[in-house]
């Protein structure tokens, strides 16, 4: 069975954008790519006007129909599949896609999944919090200066997914967990994980960094995620009755004990 990118199930995601040009830029450059879903995360200083006048008269119904969120993570959490933009590269940021990789990838994935791609403020980019909540991350490789305008990134990131679209694809990839059960998930581990010591309680994010890099990789599933989230629950449930249980053996044996001290005392 052949298939396409479906751009319907993408989404430009601008976290923290400091210039109102620079939204309206990118809304036209995701026009001209065929993309038509915009989100803004918290923008500095959004003045429509001035966004309108970048975009033009062709992108106004992508302005129009831009979805406001103050948090990145709550923005997130109805994707399957995130894909943070990055310029750094090392530390936290190892595993990379180039645009055009990245563009073959999202043809399978964007059958049955939403899939966000995210753009950090000009001046930072993406923080390392950031980019634990995205699946995979992509960098536009350039010569020594590296930063781009937003709004070239969003055309080059547009024009990969766009071109790679018109070929004809076999590969299949099922619906993913998205953000809203990953980050439950990811909850629930770290909870039952310091309660049973495995990771350290003074800095759980550490240890909690390298499972969700292992989790990524697996690209989990809806169905996997319940399975993982059921075992933290069976193990909560039965660390809670073994001590339970000690409580009760401890609270008899000291009723014994009473019963008989009392009894030598007669």
């Amino acid at each position: 069975m052949t298939e396409r990118v479906n751009l319907n199930n993408i989404s430009i995601v601008l976290h923290k954008p400091r210039h109102p040009e620079n939204i309206g830029a990118a809304a036209r450059s995701m026009c001209n790519m065929g993309l038509s879903q915009l989100v803004v995360v918290n923008p500095k200083n959004y003045i429509l006007k001035k966004v309108l006048k970048l975009a033009t008269h062709v992108a106004a119904d992508i302005v129009e129909h831009v979805k406001f969120y103050e948090d990145l993570k709550e923005a997130l959490l109805g994707y399957n599949y995130v894909v943070g933009t990055t310029a750094r590269l090392g530390g936290e940021r190892q595993v990379v896609n180039s645009p055009s990789k990245l563009a073959e990838k999202l043809i399978p994935v964007s059958r049955k999944n939403r899939i966000a791609i995210v753009f950090g403020p000009e001046d930072k980019g993406l923080s390392n919090e950031d980019i634990r909540l995205c699946h995979v991350l992509v960098n536009i490789p350039t010569a020594e200066f590296s930063s781009l305008n937003l709004a070239q990134a969003v055309m080059i990131i547009c024009f990969e997914i766009f071109t790679v679209g018109r070929k004809e694809n076999e590969k299949y990839a099922p619906r993913l967990a998205n953000r809203h059960e990953l980050d439950g998930m990811y909850d629930q581990l770290k909870d039952i994980l310091v309660k049973i010591s495995y990771i350290n309680h003074e800095n759980p994010d550490y240890w909690m960094n390298k499972l969700r890099h292992f989790f990524t990789r697996m690209q989990l599933r809806a169905r996997e995620v319940s399975i993982i989230r059921g075992i933290c629950r069976q193990t909560d449930w039965y660390g809670k009755k073994r001590y339970e249980d000690g409580l009760k053996s401890k609270n008899k044996d000291e009723v014994k004990k009473g019963a008989k001290n009392a009894g030598k005392e007669i």
